[in-house]
């Protein structure tokens, strides 16, 4: 056997080395149930949707002719049977999940809207409460700005290099306590000082994002919902192994 040629056996013995062998017997097991689902709803691939999805792929690897994707695929060490399966597997998951769910996306985003507000948030913390609250008052007072406060004296390196800025997040991102003062607070409003294990918060919300069902949230929540009905299937079978 030469150095470069991998037995099944080899790959089973090195997943199990690597603890990702259960890993991959669940993905195995979840293919099967959505092929068993789809086949009872009569749902199917058809061969032009596969080659629509093909083509979409090459044109995001930029791979513009047929040999450009015979090479990568061979440098996957798949053939283009093996790449159609997979993309087939893929595009079944999704018709079972809009199948099986697409009705109670919207419902659940009405049910709790409110986690999925965000807002565009800055943030420092100070270690003394002397040096919070002369902070408050310097910024309030317009003797220096949040963000040149936050860049001097964060007690985090990289929040004080990013001047405060904690990023856009949702509601279920932020501490309860924290969360509800910053989104009852308008824009450029001054939060603080709140008192925490890690010190003293000043806060500023730049910008409140609404919750919108957008399309890249609609599919977040059906993923989520889909993979929650898969793990419950999955968890069925192992216990009756």
């Amino acid at each position: 056997m030469s150095n470069t040629e991998v037995q099944t056996e080899d790959i089973i013995n090195f997943l199990k080395s690597e603890l990702s062998f259960r890993e991959v017997y669940q993905q195995i097991l979840t293919q099967r149930i959505i092929a068993k689902y789809a086949e009872e709803k009569s749902i199917a691939v058809s061969e032009a949707e596969i080659q629509a999805e093909a083509n979409q792929q090459r044109r995001k690897l930029r791979l513009e002719k047929a040999s450009d994707t015979l090479n990568w695929l061979s440098q996957q060490m798949i053939t283009p049977a093996d790449w159609e399966v997979g993309i087939r597997n893929r595009l079944l998951a999704q018709k079972l999940a809009e199948s099986m769910f697409a009705q109670d996306v919207e419902r659940f985003f009405i049910q709790n809207r409110l986690e999925f507000e965000q807002v565009v948030l800055y943030q420092m913390i100070v270690a003394d409460d002397k040096l919070a609250q002369e902070l408050y008052y310097q910024i309030e007072e317009g003797e220096t700005s949040f963000y040149d406060a936050a860049h001097q004296y964060d007690i985090d390196s990289t929040r004080r290099q990013k001047c405060g800025y904690e990023g856009v997040l949702y509601r279920w991102a932020i501490a309860p306590d924290i969360a509800t003062l910053v989104f009852s607070s308008i824009p450029q409003q001054l939060i603080g000082p709140i008192k925490t294990e890690q010190g003293y918060h000043l806060l500023i919300v730049e910008e409140k994002i609404p919750a919108e069902l957008t399309p890249q949230r609609y599919q977040e929540i059906l993923q989520q919902m889909f993979k929650q009905w898969l793990n419950t299937q999955i968890e069925s079978l192992l216990s009756q192994s």
